[in-house]
């Protein structure tokens, strides 16, 4: 095993942002925790609580939605090193990112020392 991980965000394409970033925020409160744009007219947007939505206006309904999950590693070296085992593929985004021989794209983060173990001590359900 190489570590402990969590998922950061789920990235979607989505129509209209501004639609997703009301309904997040007013139905769910997940407020902005980060911006790439201008806040009115926004190409991504990522919410407190990890969701990040990705501008596509012309996103058809019979389309894959996901663009890709974010996941934050205690050790992301080491779990790029193990991924390889598994048939990925490199990515033209970055060392960072694999693409899974279903598809799935995954986007490896390294996270803060000690904050995995923060994030997967919480319990929301106690």
């Amino acid at each position: 095993m190489t570590g402990k991980a969590y998922v950061e965000h789920v990235a979607i394409w989505v129509r209209d942002i501004q639609w997703h970033i009301r309904f997040f925020k007013e139905v769910l409160g997940m407020d902005m925790r980060e911006v790439q744009g201008s806040v009115e007219q926004p190409k991504q947007y990522w919410t407190l609580g990890g969701m990040q939505f990705m501008s596509s206006p012309d996103f058809g309904d019979n389309e894959g939605r996901l663009g890709h999950i974010g996941i934050m590693c205690e050790d992301m070296e080491a779990a790029l090193a193990a991924a390889q085992a598994f048939g990925v593929t490199a990515m033209p985004q970055g060392a960072n990112w694999i693409r899974l021989p279903d598809g799935l794209a995954l986007e490896l983060i390294q996270a803060a020392p000690g904050s995995v173990a923060q994030a997967l001590a919480v319990q929301p359900r106690q």
